[in-house]
Parts: C-alpha cells; sequence; structure tokens
C-alpha cells in the first residue's frame, strides 16, 4: 500500500509540476479537513453540538447534508422495524 501511495502522489506532482512533499502536505491537510469535519458533523448528529456551532464550524450545506442523511437512516431503521 506505501508504495501504491507513493506511485500516485509521484504522478500527481508530475501532473502539477510540484515536488511530492507537496503533494503530501496538500493530502494531509485535506484528510484532515475532513476527518475534522467528520468529527463536528458526528458531534451535531449525537446531540453533542448546536445547530448554530455546527453551521459556524462546518458551513450550512455542510449542515443540511448531515441532516438528510441522518433522515434517510431513521426512514430505514423506521421501514426496518415495520416490515
Amino acid at each position: 500500500m506505501a508504495t501504491e501511495i507513493s506511485d500516485r502522489a509521484r504522478e500527481i506532482a508530475d501532473a502539477r509540476g510540484v515536488p511530492e512533499s507537496e503533494v503530501f502536505e496538500q493530502a494531509l491537510e485535506l484528510g484532515i479537513a475532513d476527518l475534522w469535519e467528520n468529527v463536528v458533523l458526528g458531534k451535531y448528529v449525537d446531540g453533542k453540538l448546536s445547530r448554530e456551532k455546527t453551521i459556524e464550524l462546518v458551513g450550512l450545506e455542510n449542515v443540511q447534508r448531515s441532516d438528510r442523511e441522518a433522515a434517510a437512516v431513521e426512514e430505514d431503521v423506521d421501514w426496518g422495524l415495520n416490515a
């Protein structure tokens, strides 16, 4: 897997004309941002973070998407319990 990641980073770097280190730095930043967003939205769904604060931290679109996903899961669970 490490070889595959290195190969992909090299290919991205070549395509963008930047050093591999820059590719890894951007990947880390994007990965951390994505993981952080997931943590914030998880706290919101669990009722540990207010909607207002969540919107402030990750934006309205992400909160609305999270609301739709949570509603879809709830509908599936209700359907499963009543099937």
